[in-house]
């Protein structure tokens, strides 16, 4: 050995860093991979099903890349070892083994993996290449220190078998879309977390409530009906007997305004386009829901409580909305009035879940479904106009009450300035 100049030593010196850095810079880079982004890419890109089959194995890679870079590394010490004794005997080795320690931990350790973890699919990648043939050839030697490696995983509960690509939960695919930033738009982002809360969502907290269902009586005086249908708002009609609970169908206006126009249009004709009603469970998820509209031909549904009941109804447009936001031209619902002070009178049977979207507030939506049922319950009394209770941070005042519900009050949606504290009444 002291016949090789020192000039060589210093050059294999430096390749041997070089292969700690990618030996440490690609473990980085292939560990710090998106899995789902690079089950994408591998469609296109050689490299990354290169990069998918090593990660399906991982304890495989990482074996490999350790053996690689503890060798390199062992003869890194050997080397520089060797270099200090010559240049200046046992001081030298002092001084190597000092600056061997800080260089190896600059440039084989920190600087690559920095890069690595920024840059991972530009070093994954082309490192793919280089592990999936030494993968073959050292397999042997892999394949026994994983043999030892492994065994002692297990005594820890572990499965190295057990490398498949976990589903995410449904929290962890709504921080995914939210943290997409500009490589999703923003109104994009709304609706795809819009479709994945549809899971938790039902009817019940959506529905139009069965005290603001609007339909015909067939048993009324025919000129009320006919005068009911030329000012009606909706293409169809909820068509009962005496009560609400005695449903007949549905009618659909259009197909009537042509026979009314002409005078020609009777009860008879009326029974005679009435269309059975769809009942739905009031627990049913929206997403089920809408497969439900989808395969029934259906637009609308009456929803139902365990004893058959009904509770309201819910449409299409209904939970078409909760995707995309609610279709009216005007900036609120016409439930919701704003005011110049910035505080908003609201109707006390909106559905919270809708004043949320509307206001981008945050009221609780675990219980009640209208506001008027949150103040109630918050009280624990019938409430009465002039009370103020608060909500979330979110001061309701009480300004009018109707059979013993709330009719209308006034939400101050911008003085919640910290974040959601315990509810106070």
């Amino acid at each position: 050995m002291d016949s090789i100049p020192l000039g060589l030593l210093f050059f294999i010196l430096f390749i041997l860093f070089l292969l700690s850095a990618f030996f440490s810079g690609s473990e980085t880079a292939l560990m710090a991979l998106n899995r789902y982004k690079l089950k994408h890419l591998a469609k296109s890109s050689r490299g990354a099903r290169l990069a998918v089959k090593l990660l399906d194995q991982p304890d495989r890679l990482i074996g490999l890349i350790l053996l690689g870079n503890n060798l390199v590394n062992i003869l890194i010490t050997q080397l520089a070892t060797l270099i200090g004794f010559r240049i200046a005997g046992n001081l030298g080795v002092a001084l190597a083994t000092g600056a061997l320690t800080f260089m190896l931990l600059i440039f084989a350790e920190v600087t690559p993996k920095t890069i690595a973890a920024l840059k991972s699919e530009a070093i994954a990648f082309p490192a793919a290449y280089v592990y999936t043939p030494l993968l073959r050839i050292a397999y042997p030697m892999v394949w026994l220190i994983n043999l030892l490696a492994n065994s002692i995983v297990k005594l820890f509960g572990v499965d190295p078998k057990d490398a498949s690509l976990e589903s995410l939960s449904h929290e962890e695919l709504k921080a995914v879309v939210n943290e997409a930033g500009d490589k999703i738009p923003t109104n994009h982002q709304d609706m795809l977390v819009s479709i994945l809360d549809m899971e938790s969502t039902t009817v019940e907290d959506i529905m139009i409530p069965r005290t603001d269902v609007s339909g015909i009586d067939i048993l009324d005086d025919w000129n009320d009906i006919e005068e009911q249908i030329l000012q009606t708002n909706f293409t169809r009609l909820l068509i009962y007997e005496g009560q609400l609970d005695n449903v007949l169908g549905f009618v659909n206006i259009r197909s009537l305004l042509p026979l009314l126009h002409e005078d020609r249009l009777a009860r008879e004709d009326l029974l005679e386009t009435i269309r059975p009603a769809y009942f739905t469970p009031a627990g049913t998820v929206l997403t089920q829901q809408l497969i439900n509209f989808q395969s029934e031909k259906r637009r609308v549904a009456i929803v139902v409580d365990e004893y058959g009941e009904i509770q309201g109804m819910v449409t299409l447009e209904d939970i078409l909305e909760e995707i995309v936001g609610a279709f009216s031209p005007t900036a609120f619902n016409a439930e919701l009035i704003p005011q110049e002070d910035g505080t908003v009178w609201v109707d006390g049977s909106m559905h919270i879940r809708e004043i949320n979207r509307d206001l981008k507030i945050e009221l609780p939506t675990d219980g009640p479904k209208t506001i008027n049922g949150l103040i109630s319950e918050h009280l624990g009394s019938i409430p009465v106009p002039g009370v103020t209770i608060l909500v979330n941070n979110y001061p309701l005042e009480v300004r009018q009450t109707r059979n013993n519900a709330v009719k209308t009050l006034i939400l101050y949606p911008r003085i919640n300035r910290q974040p959601p504290s315990e509810d106070h009444g």
